[in-house]
This record gives structure tokens, sequence and C-alpha cells, in this order.
């Protein structure tokens, strides 16, 4: 054999993977994992499968990255994920559409708004009382965190050594499962569901009302000042002084006397006197 046909031997074995990867062993253990994470209600635990098989746990992880690599490859419908500590199988993200006809078709269970905000609440402030979360809500969350609790998303973690030693809860694995994540530390942080400081002063500005806007009077329609008002002066009200070459008009109704007929009968008989006064001379 030439050094050419040697070496080129000795590259195709090193290409090659090793025996480990392909042996009925490892074969035999990828089989045992796929039934019992498929059976497994929760996350199959890495320990509790390495017991099982008869491998070591750091051994079970690296066949199921195997795993999750070969489904990857041959682009199937599932996958092979590590949630919430453990390994579990679940549809991948771009066959959600056909998912969602099948799993929420007729279903109306779902969380209000008021207990996803408790279980927020809990989820980033664990461990948390019952008390303080209520007093970050505002309002009473007995019953909000008792159907929680019974859902199965939280429960309790310890006991308060203060006063009255209230009972502390938090998030469980369950909700690390319906949540797709690992650990709590995959939670995305707050600061992103927080608006900027340009933001902030922006809503305060637009919010907030001038002193001239405030002492302006409201404006009148074209069609209310084109009409006179009757009703100009109202009753009771004193009426503005004007010049005194223009007589003052006052537009309250109320009704006038009327003039004596007194001072017009009087007036004829002066001017009949004054008549026969100068006739005689």
């Amino acid at each position: 054999m030439s050094d050419a046909d040697a070496q080129s031997e000795e590259t195709t074995r090193d290409a090659e993977p090793s025996a480990d990867h392909r042996s009925p062993l490892a074969e035999e253990a990828k089989r045992a994992i796929e039934a019992i994470v498929m059976v497994s209600d929760e996350p199959a635990d890495p320990r509790l499968l390495a017991q099982l098989i008869e491998i070591s746990a750091t051994r079970v992880d690296e066949l199921c990255n195997e795993l999750a690599a070969e489904y990857d490859a041959e682009r199937r419908g599932f996958a092979l994920v590590r949630v919430a500590g453990g390994w579990r199988f679940q549809s991948r993200g771009e066959m959600s559409p056909y998912v969602e006809r099948f799993v929420l078709t007729g279903q109306s269970a779902r969380l209000s708004a008021a207990a996803l905000e408790t279980l927020s609440i809990v989820a980033y402030k664990q461990p948390i009382s019952r008390a303080q979360v209520a007093a970050i809500r505002g309002v009473s969350v007995d019953g909000v965190m008792r159907t929680l609790q019974q859902r199965g998303y939280i429960g309790e973690l310890a006991r308060d050594p203060g006063p009255g030693q209230a009972v502390l809860f938090g998030t469980t694995s369950l909700f690390l499962e319906r949540l797709g994540l690992d650990s709590l530390d995959e939670l995305p942080p707050l600061g992103d569901f927080v608006p900027s400081p340009d933001v902030v002063e922006a809503l305060e500005a637009g919010l907030r009302v001038s002193a001239d806007e405030e002492q302006a009077p409201p404006a009148s329609t074209d069609a209310e000042s084109a009409v006179p008002s009757e009703t100009a002066v109202p009753t009771g009200s004193a009426v503005p002084a004007s010049e005194p070459d223009e007589p003052v008009i006052d537009l309250r109704e109320e009704p006038q006397p009327e003039e004596p007929q007194l001072e017009e009968s009087t007036r004829e008989p002066i001017a009949l006197d004054a008549l026969d006064v100068l006739a005689d001379d």
C-alpha cells in the first residue's frame, strides 16, 4: 500500500463518526429515551432517564441533543427540547396554525386578565405572600390566587419568618412547561416593557394643559353670536352704565307701570285757558 493510500484511509477513518455513536448500545439508548419521553406527562428528568437506561446523566443529555439535531435535519413536525429541567416532545413553531385549529376548537377555559396579572407578579417577585400581591394590585387576590393554585401554576414555597408567618408562593414546573422555559432566568426582563424617558416625557407634555388654555373662555359658535339673546342681562344683576348722551336700555322683562293719564288731561285745560286770555286781549 502506498503512502498516499494509507493517508487517505486514515483521513476517511477520522472523518467517520466514532464507534460509540454508531454502536447498538447508543441506538438502543436513543430508542429508550424516545419511548420514555413520549409517554411521560411531564418533561423527563435526565437523572431519571439515566437511572432507567443505566447510563450517566451527561450521556443522556448528549443523546438527547443528537436526537434533536436529527429531527431538525429531517424537518420533522415535532422537536425534542429541554424544558423545565427535563426533555419533552413538542410541536414546532411553524406548525402552530394547524395545531391551534385542533387544540382551540371548542375550548373556552382560559385565564382572565386578573389571573395573568397576578401570575406575572408571582413569577417576577417570588417568593411573595398573598398580602404583598394584593398590595401591588390594589385589590383582593384571594380568589385569583386560589384559582392559580388549583391550576398548578403556583404553589407554596415557604413561610415568612416574620410576624404571622405568611405563606410565600412561587411558580411551579408546570408554569415553566406551559411557557416553554427551562428556568426562571429565561423570563424576559421587565425593562423591555417600560417606556423610555423620552416616551414618558412626550406623554406628559401631551396631557399637560397650559395656563392660557385654562383661563380662556369657551369660544362661541357663529350661530350663537348671530342670534341676540333676550336674556343677556340676568335678572337681579346691575345694568352696566352707558354714556350720558345715550339712554340706558334695560333688557329685563319686568312689568312697567302704566303712565297716568292725568298729565294729558291737565295739559288740555291749560292750553284752553291760554287761548281764552289771548282772545280777550
